[in-house]
């Protein structure tokens, strides 16, 4: 047996060296853009696999043609076809397992061990090609072998670390990867051509120098294209990821940035969560990856809450929706939720992208609100149970008012809105008192004040009102809130104390003056009566009579004086009040029928008893009736009427007399306030404080030119 080694071509090694050089960075670029990349990890596959196949082969082949070109006309061309496949399928099973997210040192074992076969498979079939017999050097051949290995090993050790791998690193790690791969690879030839010896004696046909030159040109001329084409194929593919991944760590970048970013597979395991996540969460990533998000369930959601987002996202629909979630602190944070399905070919989710905005601020900032509002609806309805509201425009047109103002106004709300506060106006303040509060509130100050107003059917009703002036950014009022409180009793009241002032006053005087005048009219009325005796001049006793009667009237002005400035105590007997009524009317009789006035009683009741003090009571009655007969000067009819109503006894005496107006009515009791001529109003003054201290009131209703009615409420005695 002897080794046969023909002409040697080193130049066209060199070149097969320099392919295979750019062949593999090509390829080890592709298969570090499929770690990085998001997409097309198939093409980059397949690219890297065919770069770095054919220059596996390349060298192999050259290598082998250039020490024997004088067998070339002897080379098999199928072999040569199948040992590229091998040589590009072993190479494929090498970085198959690339595709894993972590590469350990098992996957780059593997993927040493399928190179290492590719190469040897490719210089195998290539020495068989060639139609020789030949015979290996075990030894040499394992050591080879190993050789290769572990060149290999090293290279993608170097390259596809856990530790090296990144983007700083890769720049240089990928040409010394490279350049250490093509080593083994012409290392490996080498050696493995070393360890095969060519037996002698075969049969071959000799060619001619030329043509076998020309057949290695014409292959290395084809290898060049083929991996011309695959460079530049993967330098375009390259760049084209490379910019498409640019933009997907831009968008990565921005996203993470901005909002928080989950990935769940089919059944709503994490498998992935970015900063964001774990900075709103508080948990770390190891402690979520694995977990599902029943880990942030803050108990706010009902069950059929998440019951809807399943059913939604398992049909493929994305979902939208808000959820309070708790973090691992225990505190609560609101996030915006849009969770994507990925559907595969069968429409069924493969895994979900939950992207989240925190919107805890606005959700705190709506709940404020929501209280805000809340403490503002409770006061205005408290406002609205207790005041007179109303709203006007910075012309005073009124835009809105509460149900207390219609209820004392008598208008309806839609009677108020647009109008002005005019409508309202009862003629009892002057232009000066609303040019002043005008004044007020148009410079923007609070006006506060009383205020009485007419109600749409008539009445009069005081207001104790505030106006606050509501101020734009100029500082002119825009609008008006007006808080009104009724004080329409509190102002009766003070009416009565001021009446009750008066009947002080008019007591002090009449303590002075009675006793003083008291003494000289019982002297004038001794002897003028003394006089009448002896007068037989019917002119002369005329005057006396006249002198007898002033003297008759002012006793009796002196007597209501007496009954202000120094009362009698009551004394209070248990009377039937019906005969007291029956008496006083038929004492009246005579002089009813002088004055043209028939008089009518009206009881259903005998027996009405009460406690009273009969004299004074009568006083009352006499004063009423009479007051009732001279206020219908050319007669008419006085009826008396008696029922019980609500444990009292009501007695109404009603004239169809001239009447009194309104505003006079409400002055009735005052002292020396009447309306007659001849008056002087202390009789009505007395009568009102009698009822008084039989713990009755007197009410007073009168219409003009249709009669006035003296209303007298007294307890019932019960039985």
């Amino acid at each position: 047996m002897t080794a046969i080694i023909g002409e040697f071509h080193p130049f066209l090694f060199i070149i097969a060296i320099g392919l295979t050089i750019m062949a593999s960075y090509t390829a080890l670029d592709m298969f570090t853009l499929i770690k990085s990349s998001g997409q097309n990890k198939s093409l980059l596959f397949l690219s890297g696999t065919l770069s770095l196949g054919v220059g596996i082969w390349v060298t192999n082949f050259m290598g082998l043609m250039v020490t024997e070109s004088g067998r070339i006309t002897h080379y098999y061309i199928p072999l040569t076809i199948l040992s590229i496949f091998i040589g590009i399928s072993f190479t494929g099973m090498a970085f198959i397992s690339f595709f894993n997210k972590v590469v350990g040192f098992f996957q780059l074992v593997i993927g040493s061990l399928f190179l290492t076969f590719a190469v040897l498979a490719i210089h195998i079939i290539g020495i068989y090609s060639i139609n020789v017999l030949f015979k290996f050097n075990v030894f040499l051949f394992a050591f080879s072998g190993l050789l290769i290995f572990g060149s290999f090993l090293f290279a993608l050790w170097l390259l596809f670390s856990p530790k090296s791998f990144t983007s700083e690193n890769q720049i240089w790690l990928k040409p010394v990867s490279a350049l250490i791969m093509t080593g083994a690879i012409a290392e490996g030839h080498i050696l493995l051509k070393k360890s095969t010896a060519f037996l002698a004696g075969t049969e071959m046909i000799k060619g001619t120098a030329g043509d076998n030159s020309f057949f290695i040109y014409l292959v290395l001329f084809v290898s060049v294209l083929i991996m011309s084409g695959l460079i530049v194929s993967s330098a375009l593919i390259s760049k084209q990821l490379a910019a498409s991944d640019t933009n997907l760590k831009d968008i990565k970048a921005a996203l993470d940035a901005s909002t928080i970013v989950a990935i769940t597979d089919p059944k709503g395991t994490i498998v992935y969560v970015n900063d964001k996540f774990e900075e709103i969460s508080k948990y770390t990533k190891e402690e979520i990856i694995g977990k599902n998000h029943r880990i942030l369930n803050s108990g706010y959601h009902p069950k059929e809450f998440f019951r809807d987002l399943w059913t939604t996202i398992e049909s493929g629909k994305i979902w939208r929706g808000e959820i309070r979630n708790k973090a691992k602190d225990g505190s609560f944070y609101w996030v915006d939720t849009t969770i994507v399905p990925f559907i595969n070919k069968k429409g069924k989710p493969v895994q979900y992208i939950a992207i989240r905005s925190d919107i805890t601020q606005r959700k705190n900032a709506e709940r404020s609100l929501l209280e805000s509002t809340k403490e503002v609806r409770d006061i205005t309805f408290a406002l609205n149970q207790s005041s007179i509201v109303a709203i006007t425009d910075e012309k005073g047109r009124i835009t809105t008012v509460n149900e207390k103002f219609c209820e004392i106004s008598k208008y309806s709300r839609e009677e108020l809105i647009g109008e002005d506060h005019r409508i309202l106006n009862s003629g009892y303040h002057s232009k000066d008192f609303f040019k002043n509060l005008w004044k007020t509130i148009g410079t923007g100050k609070v006006w506060k004040g009383e205020i009485r107003n007419k109600a749409k059917d008539g009445s009069y009703y005081w207001v104790d009102t505030t106006i606050v002036p509501f101020l734009n950014e100029q500082g002119k009022p825009y609008q008006y809130l007006a808080i009104r409180n009724d004080i329409t009793e509190r102002k009766r009241q003070e009416e009565v104390l001021h009446r009750q002032d008066k009947l002080a006053a008019v007591g002090q005087l009449a303590a002075g003056v009675a006793h003083e005048i008291r003494n000289p009219l019982t002297s004038m009325k001794g002897y003028a009566e003394f006089l009448q005796l002896d007068e037989q001049d019917p002119e002369r006793l005329e005057f006396l009579n006249i002198i007898l009667d002033e003297i008759e009237r002012v006793n009796t002005i002196v007597e209501d004086f007496m009954v202000l400035a120094k009362p009698k105590a009551v004394e209070l007997e248990e009377k039937n009040v019906v005969p007291v009524i029956r008496n006083v009317i038929s004492l009246l009789e005579f002089e009813a029928r002088k004055k043209n006035v028939r008089l009518h009683f009206n009881c259903n009741q005998d027996i009405i008893q009460i406690e009273c003090d009969e004299n004074r009571l009568k006083q009352v009655f006499l004063n009423f009736i009479k007051n009732g007969m001279e206020a219908m000067p050319n007669g008419g009819d006085l009826h008396v009427k008696t029922m019980i109503h609500d444990n009292n006894v009501q007695i109404s005496i009603q004239d169809t007399g001239v009447g009194i107006p309104k505003e006079k009515l409400k002055k009735l009791g005052e002292p020396f306030f009447t309306t007659k001529k001849n008056g002087n109003g202390l009789g009505l003054m007395v009568s009102f404080k009698i009822i008084e201290s039989h713990n009755g009131k007197v009410f007073v209703e009168s219409e003009p030119n249709k009669g006035t009615t003296f209303n007298i409420m007294l307890p019932a005695r019960t039985a």
